[in-house]
């Protein structure tokens, strides 16, 4: 197995270079510097067309969405356990929760994020307020499955779920209400800070600090 992952610090390829440093897979890593434009070069283009991160090349191919490269390499490494087993009631809670966080809570924060970029100004307000109720209704629902001591989102096991999460609560960081403003999120969000896969995530893609 190769991979060869483009990526950016701390935009949607950040679960999925946290969990090829988690499965412990050989990669190689490309910085792809959205601040000077390198998504819009045509070498990257011909192996992601919309320009943005992050592309894997698993095996010569170029395959892009973050949520389907979890759910990948979930599926290629069943060693390390970043899914439920075949069969399980867990099994299925964990392709349910990738969904959800896939389609109601990354699609909000594009909304927040570009609302002025990608529609009319004139409406961005709207659309920004209507993010923000979707996004904070997210945060509750997650917030209470994180009810008492629970560590992962999909029972007692570290799934590509919690990286998937905690990478979408790090956007949160400077919203008005932030993920960590609930009380179990910020709880999960201290205990998983500690891995050491989480710390060396941090380390190659030079981030600050969270939370």
């Amino acid at each position: 197995m190769s991979y060869v992952l483009y990526y950016s610090p701390g935009a949607a390829s950040m679960a999925v270079h946290w969990t090829l440093i988690e499965i412990g897979a050989p990669f190689e890593a490309r910085l792809v510097d959205l601040d000077v434009g390198s998504n819009r070069d045509p070498e990257y283009l011909r192996l992601n067309p919309d320009g943005r991160v992050p592309t894997l090349i698993v095996d010569g191919h170029p395959i892009r969405e973050s949520t389907a490269l979890l759910m990948l390499l979930a599926e290629r490494h069943p060693a390390a356990g970043l899914a439920p087993a075949l069969g399980t009631p867990e099994r299925a809670k964990w392709f349910e929760l990738m969904i959800y966080l896939a389609n109601t809570l990354l699609p909000a924060m594009r909304d927040l994020f570009y609302a002025t970029k990608d529609g009319n100004p004139e409406g961005a307000d709207a659309v920004k307020a209507l993010a923000t109720r979707r996004i904070e209704g997210a945060w509750s629902k997650l917030d209470l499955s994180l009810l008492g001591e629970e560590a992962y989102l999909v029972g007692k096991q570290r799934t590509t779920a919690d990286f998937l999460a905690i990478m979408l609560m790090r956007w949160s960081r400077n919203m008005e209400s932030p993920a960590t403003n609930w009380p179990n999120i910020q709880r999960y969000i201290a205990r998983n800070s500690t891995l050491p896969s989480f710390i060396e995530l941090n380390k190659r893609e030079n981030l600050t600090a969270w939370p």
